[in-house]
């Protein structure tokens, strides 16, 4: 008996209807928990990345300030005092240390340092002072009076390697010249330390007047010039050159370029022994108020009396400085006369004594 095969009745969708929705994650359906790990790291590591990028930025812009604070002498820190060495630079070595640091010492136990010194590091753990002589000549005596350890560290702005000798010394001489109590000698005797220094490549004291103290008015650095004269003149018998006042120590310096044996007369008169600055001004004065005839002890010609002739001329190509002694006529302007041809050369030294003559 053949069955029959039973027929359903099918309703098919038609072509309009929409189709189901799907959803897609986030949007009500559940995450599972390796895609929620994968974004929970991503994210971490975004978040990361951002921080260090803003790290390394504040670091470099650090870097660059403390670079220019640097260079600024404005870095301060706590140096060691065994490891500051002052010999780059030839300073003024007065007898007498650059004065009485008893006041220095008596501020710095009271309130501290207020001016650290300056220096510039010149190898692992050793530094060159710059600035701030007679601070950490204070410092040391402190720290051998007291024992105290905390005068063992003095604090010093750090300053840049690589500035040149002539900037080291113009800022000890800056430093130097706010001082009120600063004398002419010691000026002079900074110029002088500069042009015997052989690192600086000056040999000629006017010079170095000129370089250190451009900042100076001319008649400032004349006086400084005259002082640097009478200082090398007399340096073997000069106990206190720094309490010599400006209007003496001019008339030492006329009276000793003018009078032949003026320095054997004075000589004798400051003799060997200890003095005492008020003493030693006032054989200074003595002599220069005449009470010393120079012409009794060396006689010499009246021809003679006049050693050597110093002029100094404006021109049109600058100021020219014309020294004349016996047998000597020198003439000084910032030219290289190397370049000139010689013959006009040669025209210039015969026009030059036709005219003396």
């Amino acid at each position: 008996m053949t069955k029959k095969r039973r027929m359903f009745d099918i309703d098919l969708p038609e072509d309009d209807t929409p189709a189901p929705e799907v959803k897609s994650i986030g949007e009500g359906l559940r995450r599972g928990p390796m895609a929620t790990a994968i974004g929970e790291n991503a994210e971490s590591l975004r978040r990361r990345q951002e921080a260090e990028s803003a790290i390394r930025a504040e670091n470099d812009a650090l870097a660059h300030e403390f670079v220019r604070l640097k260079k600024l002498g404005l870095v301060v820190d706590m140096i060691p005092l065994e490891q500051v060495q002052a010999s780059k630079l030839i300073r003024d070595r007065s007898r007498r240390l650059d004065g009485d640091l008893a006041d220095l010492k008596a501020s710095i136990r009271a309130v501290g340092l207020s001016n650290p010194i300056r220096v510039e590091q010149v190898g692992e753990g050793r530094y060159e002072l710059v600035q701030g002589w007679r601070r950490l000549s204070a410092y040391r005596e402190l720290l051998e009076e007291t024992g105290d350890e905390a005068y063992a560290r003095i604090p010093a702005g750090l300053m840049a390697k690589g500035e040149t000798l002539d900037s080291l010394y113009r800022r000890m001489v800056d430093e130097n010249m706010v001082r009120k109590d600063i004398s002419f000698a010691e000026m002079a005797q900074l110029a002088r330390a500069y042009a015997e220094d052989e690192a600086t490549g000056c040999r000629d004291l006017d010079e170095a007047v000129n370089r250190l103290f451009a900042t100076a008015n001319p008649q400032k650095r004349s006086y400084v010039r005259r002082f640097a004269f009478l200082m090398a003149t007399l340096e073997k018998v000069l106990a206190h050159p720094e309490a010599i006042p400006r209007a003496l120590g001019l008339t030492l310096a006329n009276r000793m370029e003018a009078e032949a044996g003026a320095v054997s007369v004075l000589a004798r008169m400051l003799g060997p022994g200890t003095r005492t600055a008020e003493e030693e001004v006032a054989v200074l004065r003595r002599f220069a108020e005449g009470e010393v005839a120079v012409a009794k002890v060396a006689a010499p010609r009246a021809a003679d009396l006049r050693g050597k002739t110093v002029l100094r001329m404006p021109t049109a190509a600058g100021e020219v400085k014309c020294t004349a002694a016996a047998g000597k006529v020198e003439l000084r302007l910032d030219r290289d006369f190397s370049t000139l041809d010689r013959r006009r050369l040669e025209e210039a030294v015969k026009a030059f004594f036709a005219a003396l003559d």
